[in-house]
């Protein structure tokens, strides 16, 4: 009783401190054969409400592990994640989706559109889940694909839309739910450079709203989009900057 309490506690003192996320020697090993392999070693990190957060590395370096971990998409071996003032590892799997589906936005290199739906519907979809009433949803999925320039092209499917409109869909469903935190994982791998840059405009657009952006990429000039760079190697924290 005493254990549940303090981790209220904590848990309440992060959020009045700002602090949306925050990770205390987190590890996740997995087991090969009979080797251990540290995907994530001990990673201390904290990010708070209206940062603007690269995560960087090369391929192998465990920040796709991380990134996992911080979306609530895998469990971590041992350590502490407060998110939003939830200790992760103290969530039951329903409390957990609901934190996938409220807390995180969640965008990706491969878009993740249903291709047989419109792009109102594909921004729908995070609302009806949360069992938010049809009317609503439709008021808050147009909304959000107001914010990504995106309105006049609602009705149309994945398939008529080009890559860059297609991101956008995917930035507007991630954005729908309000969520505490807007996850993107190389959210330009699938883009010409032009179409990259004007996707990495619009996130800078939706930091300056207040949005907490955390981006995961291997690209150093995608990563300096950020104004904080978190380099990852073999599984720890390398180096951890302010860059604007």
């Amino acid at each position: 009783m005493a254990k549940t309490a303090e981790i209220t506690q904590r848990g309440e003192q992060l959020r009045r401190d700002g602090i949306v996320i925050q990770t205390h020697n987190l590890w996740k090993t997995y087991i090969m054969g009979d080797q251990e392999i540290h995907a994530v070693s001990g990673v201390d990190v904290t990010i708070r409400r209206g940062e603007y957060v690269a995560i960087m590395g090369p391929s192998g370096s465990g920040k796709s592990t991380l990134m996992n971990l911080i979306g609530c998409l895998d469990t971590a071996t041992s350590g502490e994640y407060y998110i939003n003032g939830h200790l992760v590892s103290d969530l039951t799997d329903d409390e957990l989706a609901r934190i996938r589906n409220k807390e995180i936005g969640f965008v990706f290199q491969t878009f993740n559109l249903l291709p047989r739906a419109t792009a109102l519907h594909n921004v729908e979809l995070p609302l009806i889940y949360g069992g938010i009433p049809s009317d609503v949803r439709a008021e808050r999925a147009v909304q959000a694909l107001r914010m990504v320039d995106l309105e006049d092209r609602m009705h149309h499917k994945p398939s008529e839309l080009s890559g860059g409109q297609r991101q956008r869909v995917a930035v507007a469903r991630a954005l729908v739910n309000n969520p505490s935190i807007l996850l993107a994982d190389e959210p330009t791998g699938n883009l010409d450079s032009a179409t990259g840059n004007e996707i990495m405009g619009l996130f800078d657009r939706l930091f300056q709203q207040g949005n907490t952006i955390v981006l995961v990429t291997h690209e150093h000039d995608i990563a300096m989009y950020a104004h904080r760079v978190i380099n990852i190697r073999d599984g720890k924290v390398e180096r951890d900057e302010r860059i604007k």
